[in-house]
């Protein structure tokens, strides 16, 4: 196993704390008797990767199997991409700093079909040949998994084995084989031919596919028998399901920086556009006692200020409103948050918007979809624009000052008048909020994509001149009746709808895209479409083709993949749809025979609602230490160090680390008044990025007389690698803040091996000027700095400089020195080695 050191690129890239690794809940396993080791692949960013639900449950399950390492790896930036090819190094994972190339399986979650290029892009900057009939005996096996998965053709030639469904159980079953396969000696044909055995496991070489001459395909060929069907795997039971309660906590802010709860997987709503009601059936849900006891365990491990109730439509859990009350009352004292980010107009009741109401009033979100009853009875909607201004009339006068409105563009058969009728709608929703102290409203249009595995999966998508000109519409129109108007690239929904209902022949396309440079292309400062069109020419590929209404008796490229849902149901959806036909919720008790259950083992599993709104109050943590009655106000001041790796947190972060820490130690933090209440801790200035520190304060306010050595020995157990609390004390309540509390603070600077040979004269002649001014430039403008007004002290001390300051930072004072820029300082390895109080 060979661990490789990056830390040189963490001072040259942008967000470098997406790199670092070290984080509290990670899990790093350097034992010599791992038996199989697997890199969980997410294709985007790490803030986006670290924000899936998904990844933290197969995380957990597979650290705790003794023989199992799982670490993470996510796509890096721009910039990180080029050091690592400039510099001749491999993509690495966050824990252990292994090559992917090392690992004996990488598996990447496929969320979004704009993800594709970064998948094929890590392969390449990890070593490993892409195309899988490249690959010898000693690569990974490259697995995928995730919603995407469910059409993994334009993939087919990249991967060895796709993952169908619920992951939990199945990836137990993965790693085992591969143990047996290593200690047994198989091929990589023999591991392949027993995943073959278990259900759910795509192998897209024992399939061939041949085309008619019309470009439409002719055959789904299995090449073995008895393998011509893959039925998606299937997690019966999501209350015995494992789940974390010790969550990773990112240093930086990620998108979904919570405490992310499922309470309920699956939806039977019917969308007939919603892929995700289709793959995820049937509903299971998890009882309120369990979702409550996770809760309480994730929150203190965490440190977490919001839990989030997820599932496709949370409103329409069976005991939403008692679990939301019973949440709110329990966390309430301990500023923590509940939200609710899935709401649907049909779900909405006065008393869970009172709920709603108690979070926060920012913005309210609805997804009405279309304009028209019309179009909303095509989709299966089933809700009225009476039921939307219903819902955004109670909004308002709750005291939301915000609506966010989600429509969608070119679904079938639609025409001028219901994109009208979208601008009418939103218009009349503002207007609910007349009176209210604050109505605005936002309208996001994103363009209709056909996926596969629902009853639209036939259906034309609107090409980029008509997306472009209803855009168009939609613009002037909303913005005649002063209304936000925010949509989606026609060219990224453009690409978007050719990868979700691609086939083989496309492998070559994105091959040929990532060889031009197309990277993030979900990304609008990323995304560039002449390469893509590019790359389609090359390969003699016209994307629009892939846009196109497909037969009703057309095979598709997916037709082998079985999700559970059989295709003479979506076809009989699809029917009822253009006559307007409504298919009911099944969950009210009528069966629509979409075949997903067996009514034994695999079935709707609702909760009870019997007996469900007294549940007891949550567990109160044993090591918590009690406050009194009668408040006993205490100041304490603490000093800590930072260093290795976590000199690259930026201070933003170390803030919001620092805060959680407190949480986790369960100490009695005082916090201020207002509608959102800050624990009362205090810091000094910003440390520069890169720069360590021996002498960081941090001054805390409790509501009780707390012996100082349990604070320290309390935090220190919950600070990530790299952070000390070295001494503490407590302090006069009204002492001034740790920043006004500073004279000077000591850095000292490594010489780098070439230095000016007139150093010690450029030092006597910084200290006797009376200024000195350097540029910098803040928010596009040239502004001049006099630095040396802060310059207490200034000497060479062997191989150092030593700068004392009054404020500021040492950086430019060295840069200044010696003549290089504030980078190539930063990576000189700067460390704070003191401070001095004032008296």
């Amino acid at each position: 196993m060979s661990k490789i050191d990056q830390t040189e690129a963490l001072t040259q890239v942008s967000r470098p704390s997406r790199y670092l690794g070290g984080e509290l809940g990670s899990i790093c396993k350097l034992d010599t008797d791992i038996e199989v080791r697997m890199a969980l692949a997410f294709p985007d960013v790490y803030e986006v990767g670290m924000s899936h639900i998904g990844f933290p449950i197969l995380y957990n399950i597979l650290n705790n199997l003794d023989w199992v390492s799982a670490e993470r790896v996510y796509s890096p930036w721009a910039d990180m991409e080029q050091w690592l090819r400039d510099n001749q190094q491999p993509l690495c994972s966050l824990e252990s700093s292994l090559p992917l190339s090392e690992f004996d399986i990488v598996g990447f979650t496929l969320q979004y079909e704009l993800s594709y290029s970064n998948l094929l892009t890590m392969l390449n900057l990890s070593g490993i040949p892409l195309r899988r009939e490249q690959r010898d005996e000693t690569a990974p096996l490259i697995v995928v998994g995730g919603p995407c998965a469910f059409n993994p053709e334009p993939l087919a030639d990249f991967f060895d084995v796709a993952l169908i469904g619920d992951g939990e159980e199945a990836v137990v079953e993965l790693v085992a084989l591969v143990r047996q396969g290593r200690q047994e000696n198989w091929t990589r044909k023999q591991l392949l031919q027993q995943l073959v055995k278990l259900e759910g496991f795509y192998i897209p070489e024992l399939f061939d596919v041949s085309y008619q001459t019309n470009g439409c395909i002719d055959k789904i060929i299995p090449l073995q028998q008895g393998y011509d069907k893959i039925r998606r795997r299937f997690l019966n039971d999501l209350e015995t399901a494992p789940f974390p309660t010790r969550p990773i906590i990112p240093f930086m802010q990620t998108i979904h920086n919570r405490v992310a709860m499922e309470i309920t997987r699956g939806c039977t709503r019917g969308c007939r556009f919603c892929q995700a009601g289709y793959i995820y059936r049937p509903v299971r849900e998890r009882s309120p006692e369990k979702i409550r006891e996770l809760i309480a365990e994730s929150l203190q491990n965490s440190g977490f200020e919001e839990v989030s109730l997820l599932s496709l439509s949370s409103g329409d859990y069976t005991c939403i409103e008692p679990l939301l009350q019973q949440l709110m009352a329990e966390y309430a004292d301990d500023r923590i948050s509940v939200s609710l980010p899935s709401l649907r107009v049909g779900s909405l009741t006065p008393a869970l918007m009172e709920e709603v109401k108690k979070v926060r009033k920012t913005g309210f979100t609805l997804a009405p979809e279309a304009g028209t009853e019309r179009l909303r009875e095509l989709i299966n909607k089933g809700i009225s624009a009476d039921d939307l201004l219903e819902s955004t009339k109670t909004a308002f006068h709750l005291g939301w000052r915000l609506i966010k409105l989600y429509f969608m563009m070119g679904l079938p058969t639609e025409t001028d008048v219901d994109l009208q009728a979208l601008i009418e709608l939103s218009a009349q929703v503002k207007k609910s909020g007349k009176g209210t102290g604050g109505n605005d409203v936002n309208v996001a249009v994103s363009t209709f994509v056909p996926k596969p595995h629902t009853p639209f999966q036939w259906e034309a998508q609107i090409g980029i001149d008509e997306t472009l000109r209803k855009q168009r519409l939609l613009r002037d129109g909303l913005r005649q009746k002063k209304l936000r108007f925010k949509y989606h690239g026609a060219e990224s929904s453009f690409l978007e709808g050719v990868f979700a209902r691609g086939d083989r022949r496309l492998s070559a396309v994105l091959e040929r895209a990532v060889e031009l440079g197309c990277r993030f292309d979900g990304w609008w400062e990323c995304f560039d479409f002449s390469k893509w069109q590019q790359a389609f020419a090359d390969c003699n590929i016209d994307p629009a083709w892939y846009l196109r209404q497909r037969e009703e008796d057309e095979v598709l490229p997916w037709e082998h993949i079985d999700c559970g849902v059989p295709k003479k149901f979506f076809l009989s959806e699809r029917h009822k749809a253009f006559k307007g036909v409504e298919t009911l919720d099944c969950r009210d008790g009528v069966c629509h025979g979409c075949d997903i259950c067996d009514f034994e083992d695999l079935k709707m599993r609702l909760i009870d609602v019997v007996g469900k709104e007294g549940v007891s109050p949550k567990t109160i943590v044993e090591n918590k230490i009690k406050v009194d009655a009668t408040e006993q106000l205490t100041r304490i001041r603490l000093k800590l160090s930072k260093s290795g790796r976590a000199r690259m947190v930026a201070h933003l972060e170390y803030l919001k680390m620092f805060q959680r820490a407190v949480r986790r130690a369960n100490l009695p933090i005082r916090f201020s008044q207002g509608f959102h209440p800050m624990p009362k801790i205090s810091y000094l200035e910003a440390l520069p990025m890169g720069v360590s520190s021996e002498a960081e304060l941090v001054d805390l306010e409790f509501l009780s007389n707390i012996p100082i050595d349990d604070v320290i020995k309390k935090i220190n157990v919950q600070l990530p690698e790299g952070f000390k609390i070295i001494e503490g004390d407590i302090i006069p309540w009204k002492s001034p803040s740790p920043s006004a509390s500073v004279a000077s603070s000591c850095y000292r600077v490594p010489l780098p091996k070439e230095v000016p040979t007139d150093l010690a004269q450029r030092i006597i002649n910084f200290l006797a000027a009376d200024q000195i001014l350097i540029s910098r430039i803040k928010k596009g403008m040239e502004k001049k700095v006099d630095i040396r007004p802060n310059v207490l002290e200034l000497y060479q001390i062997e191989d150092e400089l030593h700068i004392e300051l009054i404020i500021g930072g040492p950086l430019q004072v060295a840069a200044q020195l010696l003549e290089l820029d504030i980078e190539e300082i930063r990576r000189l390895g700067v460390r704070k080695t003191g401070i001095t109080l004032k008296d």
